[in-house]
């Protein structure tokens, strides 16, 4: 056992068991996961190059941010842990649902309906092959 201040040794061990392979994520981002998984379900086992090629030329809105965390967590694999962009595909994928905003609308005869705005959190985890 190490010794040491408890926030030390709590460090020492967050360093021995860190991740090894690259990833990014964006968190509050204006789209439902629903939403959001319907794109990253299309892109998870494939290649970074052909994941970007389709996202480039989906119509759907949430395929603009999931392009921006697939570039970066391509940057964080290259700058980082200096692995070949070439060898990556998309391991895992994770759209975990966020807060929700709510919003009235009024309606008739004094009435107002609840609108749900949800958010979500987009993860990307890459590896090589």
């Amino acid at each position: 056992m190490a010794k040491g201040h408890r926030s030390q040794i709590k460090k020492e061990r967050n360093i021995a068991t860190q991740e090894k392979r690259p990833h990014a994520s964006a968190k509050y981002v204006g789209i439902p996961a629903t939403k959001a998984k319907i794109v990253l379900d299309q892109i998870k086992g494939k290649d970074v190059v052909t994941a970007a090629a389709l996202l480039n030329y989906s119509p759907r809105y949430a395929s603009e941010i999931i392009v921006k965390v697939l570039k970066s967590a391509m940057a964080n694999a290259e700058n980082n842990l200096g692995m070949d962009v070439n060898k990556l595909y998309v391991e895992e994928v994770c759209a975990d649902q966020g807060p929700t905003m709510k919003r009235i609308r009024p309606r008739a005869q004094g009435r107002a309906y609840r609108i749900l705005k949800r958010s979500c959190h987009i993860s990307i985890i890459l590896n090589e092959r």
